[in-house]
């Protein structure tokens, strides 16, 4: 005798359990696409509007590591509880994802509606959630989208409330953003931008250039800083901030840093050779085991030496994945490549990470340097910085130096190293040789007279 919970119909409870999801008793995303669907259909003759919108839980996975995946489990459970209580007759919220929901307002007509009732799902979600005898707060970001036209599908709906929901979760956590036609215009513009520089990538064609980095008391240049240029030929010039963010997020990163890195070792290796060369990891560089193996096989390939290459990681990308990041520096570290850390102060600084992650360098970010000549409290910090960095045995960079009062003051307090425009701006392979060949002809020069 087959069981059938009472509906007495085991072919329709099969069915439902197709379009259910278990953990929380909510539709599925097949349920949801099928609800768009059927509203799509209905409204065929007088296209009304409505809105679809996705929700994603801010910061889940670090609390279902922190508790466990039982607790994040229950605290999803309490999430849909409080979704569908918060649904009215005509709407719908599904389950789409691991900490992602769908919901569907057929009666919410406007953009201002949809916004507010999002705000309003996002409030309700910020209470406190049970875990054993601890609690758990979360925040949630959601991107909208209406139906305007009977030419939109539940594909394009729901595509654009993702679009909205990658600028939501952008700009900071439990933010709403409703789809727009400059979003849309926006999404095309990063396609194509990584699509170009998928190509410009595989053919080789990013280019290192070079940032003087100096001894701030003999202004004597005792590295370089590499950055990242490209110019596409259709694109024109495209800055670093827009195309290293989609290299990011696109999974480009690892392959163009190669390709960098590589450019610049072989350009660096007919430098003098007291000059370092120092090179940014990005932070899902710090996820990836095979980040040192690439960095080793290219300096073996281009025979630069270890310990001449310094390696600049953030607070951000340390935070990432604390663990991974820390073999990877150890792993760096071994074979005589120096680590240092950057934009130091403008994340969420922590100095037990100072004492967890063996650094040979700390570069002050520009954001202080900018304020030092007028701003009690950036002095100070700097003054901090530089007192710390003695007693743990670092080496100190100043970024962002842009005047000479700037630099003197930084010599005042201690600052060893320094790094701006006074010294120089980045330029290619080219003419940081012809500035290497007058500055050490200078100095040449000096020592004969």
């Amino acid at each position: 005798m087959q069981t059938t919970f009472g509906t007495g119909q085991p072919g329709r409870e099969n069915s439902d359990l197709a379009f259910t999801d278990p953990l929380t008793g909510l539709g599925n995303h097949r349920r949801f696409f099928d609800k768009v669907d059927r509203l799509i259909s209905d409204r065929a003759d007088d296209p009304a509007p409505f809105t679809v919108g996705i929700l994603d839980l801010d910061g889940f996975k670090p609390i279902n590591d922190l508790f466990g995946h039982k607790a994040g489990d229950d605290i999803l459970i309490q999430v849909a509880m409080r979704l569908r209580a918060s649904m009215d007759g005509h709407s719908t919220v599904c389950r789409i994802g691991a900490d992602e929901f769908a919901f569907l307002y057929p009666m919410v007509f406007s953009e201002e509606q949809a916004a507010e009732k999002s705000r309003m799902l996002i409030e309700i979600l910020s209470a406190p959630y049970d875990v054993g005898e601890r609690t758990a707060r979360l925040s949630a970001s959601v991107g909208c989208s209406l139906f305007y036209s009977g030419d939109e599908t539940t594909e394009i709906l729901i595509n654009k409330a993702e679009t909205a929901l990658y600028h939501a979760k952008r700009s900071g956590r439990g933010r709403v953003v409703v789809y727009t036609r400059e979003m849309e215009e926006a999404a095309k513009r990063v396609t194509r931008i990584e699509q170009a520089l998928r190509r410009a990538v595989s053919a080789g064609e990013v280019e290192p250039h070079f940032q003087p980095i100096v001894d701030l008391n003999s202004r004597r240049t005792i590295g370089f800083e590499t950055l990242a240029r490209w110019t596409d030929r259709d694109l024109g010039m495209v800055p670093p901030s827009v195309f290293i963010p989609i290299a990011e997020e696109r999974g480009i990163i690892g392959p163009l840093s190669q390709l960098v890195l590589r450019k610049a070792t072989e350009a660096a290796r007919s430098w003098p050779k007291d000059l370092f060369l120092s090179f940014n990891l990005s932070p899902s560089q710090l996820v990836d085991q095979n980040t040192g193996l690439h960095i080793l096989a290219i300096l073996e390939r281009t025979g630069f030496d270890p310990h001449r290459l310094e390696i600049e990681i953030t607070e951000t990308g340390l935070m990432t994945d604390p663990a991974s990041a820390e073999k990877i520096v150890e792993d760096l570290r071994r074979v005589g490549i120096r680590v240092s850390l950057d934009d130091f102060g403008t994340g969420q600084s922590s100095l037990g990470r100072l004492r967890e992650f063996h650094f040979d360098k700390l570069k002050i970010d520009r954001a202080f340097v900018s304020s030092i000549l007028d701003d009690r409290p950036s002095e100070h910090i700097i003054r901090a910085i530089l007192a710390m960095c003695e007693g743990l045995g670092m080496d100190v960079v100043a970024e962002g130096i842009e005047e000479e009062a700037q630099a003197d003051r930084l010599v005042q307090f201690g600052c060893a190293g320094g790094q701006g425009y006074l010294f120089g701006k980045p330029v290619d392979a080219d003419a940081t040789l012809g500035y290497l060949r007058d500055s050490y002809r200078g100095a040449l020069y000096a020592k004969a007279i």
